[in-house]
């Protein structure tokens, strides 16, 4: 009887399948580490050149994975098309060339640091692909640089 229950169980997996998938779009953006509560020798100390006051930039990119079933009729979990258009406008138009400390709306009284970045941004998307009953976000990844990246699951 568990065998059969097993069968059934792998028969569902297979008519129903799950599957990521992941959007890298990139943008260019300046930050400063510091805290005002701290003076400068000590954002020196613990935050080293990325407290330059003249601030410093990266090449950002971000991955945006996505899952859910797929769709029998189209073959997608979501169109990809759609998806970028939504990281596009609500995050990537916000962050390219611009400065996350000052400028960023969804950045504001936040320490400007790629985990930090990371969160916000999973919350914007969150809250953008809501209307998407069918998909979940799985995970935001923002490399900063060649050698740094944080991913964040929610």
């Amino acid at each position: 009887m568990a065998v059969l229950v097993e069968v059934a169980k792998a028969r569902a997996i297979m008519t129903n399948p799950i599957a990521y998938i992941t959007r890298r779009e990139h943008f260019n953006a300046a930050h400063r580490l510091f805290r005002a509560d701290y003076s400068d020798e000590k954002n020196i100390e613990v935050f080293g050149k990325c407290s330059n006051p003249n601030w410093h930039g990266h090449n950002y990119i971000l991955f945006v994975t996505i899952k859910g079933q797929v769709n029998p009729e189209t073959g997608f979990v979501m169109n990809l098309k759609e998806l970028s258009s939504i990281i596009r406008t609500k995050v990537v138009d916000k962050l390219d060339h611009k400065n996350i400390n000052v400028e960023v709306d969804f950045m504001s009284a936040k320490l400007a640091s790629t985990e930090n970045l990371a969160i916000s941004i999973w919350e914007v998307l969150l809250l953008a692909l809501k209307p998407y009953t069918s998909i979940e976000l799985h995970c935001v990844k923002v490399q900063e640089s060649e050698n740094n990246f944080v991913e964040y699951y929610g």
